[in-house]
């Protein structure tokens, strides 16, 4: 009986042991409810805080891609002015191909060599030097996701980075405005700038378009609707679910694989197939001379090449065939019906034409005898004349 209670009492020590260390670190704290605290704001870093500065040196450095070389090289100047501000010393190296960030003595903010070694990860990915030196900014962070190892298939990956970029790069415009991110797509990673809940949104939508879970149209619209919330301060404390849309995934029916039928087992193997011998020895061939082998194998070729020519010859020769008239085309009385309609037709044209010369023949009279009588007149008018002279 000791013995049980023993282990009774030791059950109840280790219990409480454990509910004391569980409960430990579950105290509220007097801020956790309170709606004045915006846990998204960074103070922004005072020298005083840091006036002895730093202890021991950190460094970091990266590599760079050899076409990154010549703009490295033109705007070092300007990355080296920027650091020098901080108290960050760099140095390029363009044997090795890397850059190299490393504190000095005058290096107060103990971060700040981590925004440097950001800076140096985002010109080596093609950032701008002027858009990657703002992350030396306490309210500006970085963020690098690595896209290439997501999916193996290379032209699903091609396909589905495009369709983050959309048309003419309106997605991507799309989702840099309503996250208030710069965001640059480079090969197998996406790097993107901005507050840190604008990257954590970012980071969600560029995961989701590569494994296939949800269009980044679908995420903009939600964005769209949250920031037209966010404008009613009676929502603020209430869920938003019953607001936003709910995008099922259709499953598309896939072709179904070309399975081929399974054939009846047999124990027994397949028969051997007879060689290329016993084929020549059932032709009779395997007797032949070498010649007259020779001489067989030069007749098939060609004969193979006759039939070739021949072919070719037909080809050409039909180029030149006429085609066939028409002949069954109108029946005997629709045919001789069209010939009577020509016949009357013309009979009407000659009617025509000959009323026509009978008028202009007329015509032509008249103007004589007009012509002829009026001649006459003047004649005998001068042969008056004359007499009464």
């Amino acid at each position: 009986m000791a013995s049980a209670g023993e282990a009774s009492a030791a059950a109840e020590a280790t219990e409480g042991k454990n509910w004391r260390r569980k409960g430990k670190h579950e105290k509220e704290k007097p801020w956790d409810d309170d709606p004045t605290i915006d846990r998204w704001t960074v103070e922004k870093f005072d020298p005083s805080w840091n006036e002895g500065g730093l202890l021991e040196v950190s460094s970091f450095s990266t590599l760079f891609p050899q076409y990154r070389e010549k703009y490295l090289q033109e705007t070092w100047p300007i990355v080296k002015g920027a650091l020098k501000e901080f108290g960050v010393s760099c140095e390029l190296n363009l044997v090795e191909g890397s850059m190299t960030v490393t504190t000095t003595r005058k290096t107060k903010d103990p971060y700040i060599i981590l925004k440097a070694r950001d800076l140096i990860k985002l010109l080596s990915r093609s950032v701008p030097a002027p858009q990657a030196i703002k992350v030396l900014n306490d309210e500006m962070n970085c963020d690098i996701i690595k896209i290439g190892s997501i999916i193996r298939n290379k032209e699903r990956f091609v396909k589905r980075r495009e369709r983050l970029l959309g048309p003419n790069l309106s997605t991507l415009k799309a989702i840099e405005i309503l996250t208030g991110c710069y965001i640059l797509v480079q090969g197998n990673t996406v790097a993107a700038m901005g507050s840190f809940k604008g990257l954590k949104q970012v980071r969600r939508i560029v995961e989701d378009c590569i494994k296939n879970i949800k269009h980044p149209v679908y995420h903009i619209k939600e964005l769209l609707i949250k920031r037209e919330l966010a404008k009613n301060p009676a929502l603020a404390t209430e869920s938003w679910d019953r607001f936003l849309p709910n995008f099922k995934k259709k499953n598309v029916k896939q072709k179904k694989p070309n399975t081929k039928e399974k054939k009846q087992y047999t124990p027994f193997p397949p028969p051997q197939q007879p060689s290329k011998i016993d084929r020549e020895l059932e032709s009779g061939e395997y007797f032949l001379s070498d010649k007259v082998k020779a001489a067989k194998k030069y007749q098939e070729k060609q004969d193979k090449q006759s039939e070739k020519s021949e072919e070719k010859r037909r080809k050409r020769e039909a180029a030149f065939v006429p085609p066939k008239e028409n002949t069954a085309g109108l029946s005997e009385s629709a045919k001789s019906s069209n010939d009577n309609n020509e016949i009357a037709d013309i009979t009407k044209s000659l009617k025509k034409k000959a009323k026509k010369f009978r008028n202009s023949e007329a015509e032509g009279n008249v103007k004589i005898e007009s012509y002829v009588a009026s001649n006459e007149e003047s004649h005998s008018k001068k042969k008056r004349k004359l007499s009464s002279k």
